[in-house]
């Protein structure tokens, strides 16, 4: 089994954060990788990490960076792939890191997604690979369908609360 997505982060520290993004590849049973490299500490790994993925077999990159959070567009700046990136809440609740990721220079844009929102990164993996595959567009659309049932499921049981002033 090959890799189809790669997960990076800047530290092990951010490997809280990446569970949940993890979790929904494993759930949709897409092949993954985890790594960490640091866009400070080992330019030279991610430079060569970006390089080779696509020749490896990676189709997208969910890359997680907190503080100055230059590992997003380091390795977007040194691949043809899609890079979504996670801004991790490590400083300044996390807005540092979100500006860092987002405020990319024209022609080397990444995907940005909320801060600590790993789980809707590995969505938007799931969409992008889900174009060229019928099966899991399926699955995809089945587990969206799936959220709209929990709200319904939810409104039900709001429903049944009980107080002299509600009015539903």
């Amino acid at each position: 089994m090959s890799p189809v997505v790669s997960i990076i982060m800047g530290s092990t520290s951010d490997l809280p954060v990446m569970e949940k993004a993890m979790q929904l590849l494993n759930d949709f049973q897409i092949p993954f990788e985890v790594n960490a490299l640091s866009a400070h500490r080992t330019p030279e790994a991610v430079e060569l990490f970006a390089s080779q993925a696509q020749a490896k077999g990676i189709r997208v990159i969910i890359a997680a960076a907190g503080m100055a959070a230059h590992l997003p567009g380091v390795i977007a700046a040194s691949t043809a792939l899609p890079v979504i990136g996670v801004p991790i809440n490590a400083t300044l609740e996390g807005m540092d890191a979100l500006l860092a990721i987002v405020q990319m220079p024209p022609g080397i844009p990444v995907a940005t997604v909320g801060i600590n929102a790993s789980l809707n990164a590995a969505i938007l993996a799931v969409q992008m690979l889900a174009l060229t595959d019928p099966i899991l567009s399926e699955k995809l659309k089945t587990y969206k369908k799936n959220l709209g049932q929990k709200i319904e499921k939810a409104n039900n049981e709001l429903a049944s609360l009980r107080y002299d002033y509600k009015t539903n």
